[in-house]
């Protein structure tokens, strides 16, 4: 609960199939539906520490499995990389010899995105 809400829905998305039920209605409720501790405890008929702890044993969770396969971060490094060849391409675009090339690159950048 000190790290940015994007920061975990992103953790969230790529590993939380390896979190229990539990942990996964909490940090649900707790990061995407924006419901306060109190909110998640009386919905979920737990008590607040409860609904503390299991969202600190998610999180502690998801970061370490980000921690040791890192698939966020090199989703990130990707996108990064693919923009850079998509300004690349598009300034190749400028030169008639390589506009048939820069739009092969900016085709398969595309393909890419999906």
């Amino acid at each position: 609960m000190k790290h940015s809400a994007l920061e975990m829905t992103l953790l969230l998305d790529y590993y939380g199939e390896l979190l229990t039920e539990k942990q996964k209605t909490c940090f649900d409720l707790y990061y995407n539906q924006d419901l306060s501790l109190g909110e998640i405890a009386e919905e979920a008929g737990i008590s607040r520490q409860g609904v503390h702890d299991s969202l600190a044993r998610a999180e502690a969770a998801l970061l370490e499995l980000e921690q040791k396969l890192g698939c966020v971060a090199r989703a990130k490094r990707q996108q990064q990389a693919l923009q850079t060849i998509c300004r690349a391409a598009g300034a190749l675009e400028a030169f008639p010899q390589a506009r048939e090339l820069a739009r092969t690159i900016l085709t398969a950048a595309e393909d890419m995105k999906e």
